[in-house]
Parts: structure tokens; C-alpha cells; sequence
């Protein structure tokens, strides 16, 4: 321990310098790697530096993949808040959230006019006499006569036109019309010789009422549009120049600016800046760091492997000594692929969602045993 906190910068990154964990098992790694690779034997070509250098980068490659794996598990809940302050998230069990649902359903909800995050604009066009066809680019204009259109913004769509016949029901509901009577035949539920009262089922209004709007759509003149481009026909042809044309249009601005402010636009928007930093050294279980001994182990492999392939022979007298660099870097690459291999493969069945698939089966099977226990019999009440 001291040859280490001695030792000025004894890591490439320092990143875990400062934690008494790491340092107390620095000089142990040191002589857990030699003896593994035939110190006793055969000197090892490693110093301290580099052992240490490898334990840093096998604590940093754990951390990367479990972080990977965390953020596969909360990415959704994080999406949206403050990048980059490293604050330790990585090991904080958060609270789920539907911010991301309600977000991804916000398009929908803006088409059904029940929320949305772009603004929708209501404006007229003066009608003429005779005159059928209308340009809503450059036509339609706001309550103080500005064109609604901004190039800026993309197409114009309609959201609601403000053209259509009168509502049958206004031909059809008054209390006080002797024709209203006529058209409900005489169905008088009671009377009395001062007040009239008449009681019918509301499908019955509503029958009715549908009737007469189907009789006005076939046998007069139809209120309708047509869009062709950025012309709308108006049916029937306007037989004034009083009148104007109501229309409420939405234009689909820039995704990153929507009507409101919203700051969440600036926030974690993918793996790459959801705020997570490195692993604590002190907070990882001895699973962990078993696994960063056996990472070091295969890191030191092919360093040393790579040293002792500058060389390939050594001569000594009466002969040549050939070194086992080639073996030593296939076998400490091996060595890697299988560790992390191992650790995805773990980690695949521990995220949220595989292990809701896990309690939900373990739930069922158990339901399934204890469909065997036998039930107790209640005691038998004898009434006397």
C-alpha cells in the first residue's frame, strides 16, 4: 500500500487513486499477477505501473458494462433530465415514471384536441361572390389581418372548418313549436287540462334528428370543401361578399421548438449522456471485484505477451531460450472475451424487465404448487 501512495500518478487516469480500497489491493494485485504468470520461476517482464495500470482499466471495463446494463434498465426514466453531473445515479435504484409514455402519446393527444405541443391558429377568409376557389397560403388572415402562414413553420394542416349547413336538432328540439308535436305523432305520455308533457327515449331525438340532417346533405346544396395543394373549393358557391370563412389550421414547427419552453429537449436524450460516472471502487461486492482480479489477470496476459514478442528468442549459452509471447497475447485475449461474454450473459437476466419475467413465472409456478397442499377441513358445527 505505501509503494503505491508513494508513487506519483501510479495510474494512467487516477480515477480510483483516492480510494482506499483500490490502494490497499494495488501491491496484492501486483503479487496475485507475478505468481500467476511464473514469477517464481521465470522473471516477469511487468512493473508495478502497469499492473496497476491494468487494474484501473479492468475496474473501468466492469463499470462500463454494468453501467450499460443499468442504463438499459432506467434510459426511459432518465430521458429528459440534466446531462453530465455524474451524481452517482448509477447506483441509485430510481423511481419509475411515465414521462416518456405520456410523451410519446403527446402526438396523438394533440390530434384528437386534447393537448399537443404545437399551438393551433384560428383565421378567415372574406368570401366573394361567385367565387369558389381560395388560396389558404395566402388568404387566410388573423383577426388583425396578417397572413396565418409562416414559411418558417412547414405546411399548414386544417383542424376544423367552420363551414357546414345548420344542425338539424335546431329544426327539430323546441319546446314551444306546435311542429314539434307534429313530428313526435302526438306521443303524449300525460296530461293535465293546463301543461302538456311529453316523455320520448333519447335514441328516438336522435333518430330524428339524423333523418333530417341525411334529407338536407341529399336534396339541397351540401356544405363541403375540397384541398388541392394550398387551394380550398368552396361547395355551395358563396352568394355574398359579407361573409368569411372560419378555419382553424396547425403548422408543424421545428421538433426542437415547440409552443412552449421546454427544457427537457436539452436533457438525456440517449446512452451517451445519461448521467452516470464511474462505479465506487469501495461499493463494488467481492462478485466484482473477483472479476476485475480475473480481467487484470487477462489484461497483464497480453501485456506481457506483447513485451516478450520483441524479443522471440533469448540466447543463452550453448543454445536459445524461445519466449511464449504469441500464446501469451491469443490466451490473454481468450481470457477478455470470455469475461465480458460471462458478465453480458449474467447481466442480460438481471435487468427490470427480466426480472418482472422472472417474478411473474416464479408467481405462476408457486400457484401451481400450491395447488397440491391439501386444503384443512373446517370443523364440523353439530346444531342440536
Amino acid at each position: 500500500m505505501a509503494n503505491f501512495v508513494d508513487t506519483t500518478s501510479p495510474t494512467p487516469f487516477g480515477i480510483f487513486d483516492a480510494d482506499s480500497d483500490f490502494s490497499s489491493e494495488a501491491d496484492q494485485m501486483v503479487t496475485f499477477i507475478k505468481r500467476k504468470l511464473g514469477d517464481d520461476v521465470l522473471s516477469v517482464e511487468l512493473t508495478k505501473k502497469q499492473i496497476w495500470g491494468n487494474m484501473e482499466e479492468a475496474s473501468l471495463e466492469y463499470s462500463s458494462i454494468l453501467n450499460q446494463y443499468q442504463a438499459k434498465s432506467q434510459l426511459v426514466n432518465f430521458l429528459g433530465y440534466a446531462t453530465g453531473s455524474m451524481s452517482g445515479a448509477e447506483e441509485k435504484y430510481v423511481r419509475d415514471n411515465l414521462e416518456y409514455l405520456t410523451r410519446f402519446a403527446e402526438p396523438y393527444a394533440m390530434e384528437a384536441g386534447v393537448g399537443g405541443s404545437y399551438n393551433t391558429v384560428s383565421g378567415s377568409i372574406q368570401l366573394e361572390l361567385g367565387r369558389q376557389d381560395y388560396d389558404l397560403y395566402t388568404e387566410l388572415k388573423d383577426g388583425s389581418g396578417t397572413a396565418v402562414f409562416d414559411n418558417t413553420k412547414g405546411k399548414l394542416k386544417i383542424v376544423e372548418m367552420f363551414h357546414y349547413s345548420p344542425q338539424a336538432a335546431y329544426r327539430f328540439f323546441d319546446t314551444t313549436s306546435a311542429i314539434n308535436y307534429l313530428n313526435n305523432e302526438f306521443s303524449f305520455e300525460s296530461f293535465t287540462p293546463e301543461t302538456i308533457f311529453y316523455v320520448l327515449p333519447v335514441f328516438e331525438d336522435i333518430l330524428r334528428a339524423g333523418q333530417l340532417d341525411l334529407s338536407n346533405r341529399v336534396r339541397r346544396s351540401n356544405y363541403s370543401y375540397e384541398v388541392s395543394g394550398t387551394k380550398i373549393r368552396i361547395f355551395p358557391t358563396p352568394t355574398s361578399d359579407t361573409k368569411k370563412l372560419w378555419v382553424r389550421v396547425r403548422q408543424y414547427a421545428d421538433p426542437l421548438t415547440p409552443a412552449y419552453a421546454d427544457e427537457l429537449i436539452h436533457g438525456v436524450s440517449n446512452m451517451s449522456n445519461i448521467p452516470f460516472g464511474n462505479l465506487t471502487y469501495s461499493r463494488i461486492n467481492s462478485i466484482g471485484k473477483q472479476w476485475i482480479r480475473q480481467f487484470t489477470l487477462a489484461l497483464s496476459k497480453e501485456q506481457l505477451g506483447m513485451i516478450r514478442s520483441k524479443f522471440g528468442n533469448i540466447p543463452i549459452p550453448g543454445g536459445d531460450v524461445s519466449l511464449n509471447g504469441g500464446d501469451l497475447i491469443t490466451q490473454g485475449r481468450e481470457d477478455q472475451t470470455g469475461l465480458k461474454t460471462q458478465l453480458r450473459e449474467m447481466l442480460d437476466t438481471m435487468t427490470y424487465d427480466k426480472l418482472i419475467e422472472i417474478q411473474s413465472t416464479r408467481a405462476e409456478q408457486m400457484n401451481k404448487q400450491l395447488r397440491y397442499i391439501p386444503m384443512p377441513l373446517g370443523k364440523a358445527i353439530l346444531m342440536g
